[in-house]
């Protein structure tokens, strides 16, 4: 009957894992939670980092790290780190499932080699299985000759690592990562590595790939004949990818061998990307899609590309796409002719098209979320609210809206927030400029239960 309760409540921790306030709170209720808590937290350490007070986080992280080396390791370095604290309670370190090389090289913080070889010898070893892998760039550790690699990562399924990884490195991952399902290249402006294809050749079940550029593409250097190799190597798994991130437009017509995607990123956020064309999306069918999202490409072949997914796309994020009043049109109209199983949307609305909005609105019965992006310098609030009071499905309750121009008025919101009463409590998220009334008139709906979470960005 123990073991029983100690399985329903990891079942139920593994729900709140990304909730760190949850967890936390939950560690002191008794040993049992404690002890069923800490191995969740400590899978993936280093997610924990990412928000707010980093330098104080990575400290704490390095310490509880640190009080886990034997008395050698401290002994070798008792001149750098003050070892005075206890001997921890848990083997914090055995529990992790995520291994960031990337993380730790900006936690310690020292250039100091011993440092580092002796933390990294401490997570590499016979007793611990890491699943995931981030390696970063410059990174020259032969990984693969340390004690126990084989056993830590026979298990390895996400691996990310930089274009231009050295080449020792490279030959001890080609061992390793045939297993990978998740793979995420950084591409570097310098020194890429053609080899990289064998990370990319060798997986036999490739199912999530990420090529994320990191270089301006107004350097003068020809990258086409690097990207060309890629392309080819990915080509090769076109039967089981079904996750594919792209920040550049492929060199090859190479998206029309992956019909069985699922999810499409294409973010050419990069300055010098958005120049491209996108043509390869025109004509393009991808009959089982069901997510995509797209930064500063083009929009018409982007509605060319939703014309063609059979009615199977049930989240569509389309930002950072300055387009004119007509393509907008024809976009909303392709969207609510095509994807009646929308559940999630983030698109330009233009004033003038809300009467496409509410044909939308009508047809696309499943929405959750819409996310309404505006850059019109005058917007007809009074109009979007009136048409998502009368229109909105019963299951759509999350809105956010942005306009960088023209922020509703005050008496605007308060019908709409007033007419909203009854239904699902609102998330609602403003970008745009609001002054402390808004602030009150919000304050006021969540104590009433119409607003459960708002959330302003300016």
């Amino acid at each position: 009957m123990p073991k029983l309760y100690k399985d329903i409540l990891y079942l139920i921790f593994q729900e709140l894992q990304d909730n760190k306030e949850t967890l936390y709170s939950c560690l002191f209720v008794d040993k049992t939670w404690c002890e069923t808590i800490i191995p969740i937290l400590w899978k993936d350490p280093w997610k924990f980092l990412k928000n707010g007070c980093k330098l104080r986080k990575r400290e704490l992280l390095l310490n509880l790290i640190n009080s886990n080396l034997s008395d050698e390791s401290k002994n070798k370095l008792g001149q750098y780190f003050n070892f005075s604290y206890k001997k921890p309670l848990f083997n914090y370190v055995s529990y992790c499932k995520h291994l960031n090389l990337m993380e730790i090289k900006k936690i310690i913080n020292n250039d100091t080699l011993i440092i580092q070889l002796e933390i990294i010898n401490l997570l590499i070893n016979e007793n611990t299985k890491f699943t995931h892998l981030y390696i970063p760039k410059q990174f020259n550790y032969q990984i693969n000759l340390f004690p126990g690699f084989q056993n830590c990562f026979s298990n390895i399924v996400f691996l990310c690592c930089s274009s231009n990884i050295d080449d020792n490195v490279l030959d001890g991952l080609s061992k390793i990562c045939k297993s990978i399902k998740e793979l995420e290249l950084i591409i570097d402006e310098n020194n890429n590595n053609c080899d990289i294809i064998k990370l990319i050749d060798i997986p036999t079940n490739l199912i999530n790939v990420r090529l994320l550029i990191k270089y301006d593409f107004y350097i003068n250097i020809n990258y086409e004949p690097f990207h060309k190799i890629l392309e080819k190597s990915l080509m090769k798994h076109s039967n089981t990818i079904r996750y594919l991130k792209i920040t550049k437009q492929p060199t090859l017509m190479i998206l029309s061998s992956f019909i069985y995607l699922i999810r499409l990123e294409l973010d050419c956020s990069c300055l010098g990307s958005r120049h491209y064309q996108w043509n390869c999306l025109e004509n393009l069918s991808l009959p089982f899609l069901q997510i995509l999202k797209a930064r500063y490409v083009p929009i018409k072949p982007l509605t060319n590309l939703i014309e063609n997914t059979s009615g199977s796309l049930d989240e569509i994020k389309i930002d950072y796409t300055y387009h004119s009043e007509n393509d907008n049109k024809r976009i909303i109209q392709v969207i609510y002719h095509n994807c009646s199983n929308l559940k999630y949307l983030t698109l330009v609305i233009k004033s003038n098209n809300l009467i496409e909005l509410e044909k939308l609105l009508i047809t696309c019965k499943y929405l959750i979320k819409l996310n309404i992006l505006t850059d019109d310098r005058v917007f007809d609030w009074n109009n979007l609210f009136d048409l998502l009071i009368r229109l909105s499905p019963i299951t759509l309750y999350k809105f956010k809206f942005y306009n960088s121009y023209v922020s509703p008025d005050l008496d605007s919101l308060k019908l709409f927030l007033d007419n909203w009463k009854g239904r699902n409590s609102l998330l609602l998220k403003f970008n745009m400029d609001i002054n402390d009334e808004y602030f009150d008139l919000i304050e006021k709906y969540k104590a009433e239960g119409v607003i459960n979470k708002f959330d302003y960005y300016s």
